[in-house]
């Protein structure tokens, strides 16, 4: 058996793995996509509003569904995951074999990756499909948006994986991480309803980032890059930790 022909058969393993996980598979497509058409129902709900700089209140729930996702993935699924897979010892066996243990964390990066894509495209379908929502105007921006969100967030994840002791310790910091991101980033209420000091650490913070910039690139605006080297930031550093402190076992 070739490493591709190995990798191949270990990334389909892997996703049959995931999808048999029907209750974080129904949250990750299901969770956003409620939200939409939950909000989507609201009267008055598919006109700008002032209070969200502008933005129609059902892009900006559409937007939230983009960065809900991402999280979740990466401060939930990801420290947990890989924290089991440590705790069993499937990661110390699998250095015994062809297949060395970077493959399976690659196999699994790309399964999640592939679980966001999914996620946001059909985001998009049912806001513009059901709600009229206007695709994303800057889309090439919003692609590098959604795709520097990913890096970061997952590369925060894979510290939390790298550093945690046991598979409970890597869920309990990855949620002491996900609430505070969550808030920071607006998706408990709108940042234009916070004070100064924390929309400022909320700008700072991997997911405000990659909310903000989805945001402004869905309404046609270019988005700073200030965002967008936050998150090219947290992706190298967070990225540069996990490598030096993750452990096979």
């Amino acid at each position: 058996m070739t490493a591709m022909t190995g990798f191949g058969k270990l990334a389909f393993v892997e996703t049959k793995l995931f999808l048999r996980e029907r209750v974080a598979v129904a949250a990750l497509f299901g969770i956003p996509i409620a939200l939409v058409v939950g909000f989507g129902l609201i009267p008055g709900f598919d006109k700008p509003s002032k209070t969200l700089s502008g933005q129609i209140g059902t892009e900006y729930i559409a937007s939230l569904g983009v960065a809900i996702v991402i999280a979740i993935l990466a401060l939930n699924g990801i420290p947990s995951a890989l924290g089991t897979y440590r705790e069993k010892g499937i990661l110390r066996r699998l250095s015994a074999t062809p297949l060395r243990p970077a493959m399976l964390l690659t196999a699994k990066l790309m399964v999640w990756v592939a679980t966001v894509l999914i996620s946001v495209t059909m985001i998009v379908a049912v806001s513009r499909l059901a709600f009229h929502v206007p695709l994303p105007v800057k889309l090439g921006w919003f692609a590098v948006s959604v795709f520097l969100g990913v890096a970061a967030l997952f590369a925060l994840g894979l510290f939390v994986a790298a550093v945690a002791p046991t598979s409970r310790a890597a869920t309990g910091i990855g949620m002491l991480l996900f609430f505070p991101n969550m808030f920071l980033a607006g998706v408990y209420f709108p940042t234009e309803e916070m004070s100064h000091t924390l929309q400022t650490i909320g700008d700072y913070s991997p997911l405000g980032a990659a909310l903000h910039a989805v945001r402004q690139t869905w309404m046609g605006q270019d988005p700073r890059m200030l965002y967008l080297g936050i998150m090219a930031g947290w992706a190298i550093v967070a990225g540069l930790a996990a490598a030096r402190f993750f452990r096979w076992e």
